[in-house]
């Protein structure tokens, strides 16, 4: 029985790297964003528990969605990841466009059509993200995010 052992040992430590490697290279480019970040619309605050950061992040980061709070909302406004791609600072991300809205009712303003909610980019439908330290983010050129984000401490 250790003479097998011994032969099948090798061969499993051996495989381990490469199935480490295929599990890393499964993960999608935008990974390391996964989880809530605060900041952004207002300069992040220094002190900050899990607890607190938790109960109202700015933005959160998902494989399919990215979600945003409006100061006008109570709800995150969704956006669909149709691609992410690597960039040389980050991370660009461009959206799917949104499924077209019911016609206005009588009490709403405007044609009917909900105005495509962004980040305050050149285009609501790609957002550039900045990595500036490991738990330091930015979004540059948007104007609804002036600031940096940082991410929500772990529990």
């Amino acid at each position: 029985m250790r003479r097998v052992a011994r032969m099948i040992a090798p061969l499993v430590l051996a495989a381990m790297p490469l199935y480490s490697a295929h599990a890393q290279s499964s993960l999608p480019p935008h990974s390391w964003l996964f989880g809530a970040w605060i900041g952004g619309m207002f300069p992040p605050p220094s002190t900050l528990g899990a607890q607190e950061c938790l109960a109202l992040p700015v933005v959160i980061f998902t494989r399919d969605l990215v979600m945003r709070a409006l100061i006008t909302d109570q709800y995150y406004t969704q956006r669909l990841v149709e691609t992410a791609r690597v960039t040389p600072e980050g991370v660009e991300f461009r959206f799917a466009h949104p499924p077209s809205t019911a016609t206005a009712g009588p009490f709403s303003l405007g044609s009917g059509e909900a105005a495509t909610v962004g980040f305050g980019c050149i285009s609501p439908d790609i957002l550039r993200v900045q990595r500036r330290t490991e738990n330091e983010i930015s979004f540059p050129g948007c104007t609804d995010f002036p600031y940096p984000l940082v991410r929500c401490p772990a529990r």
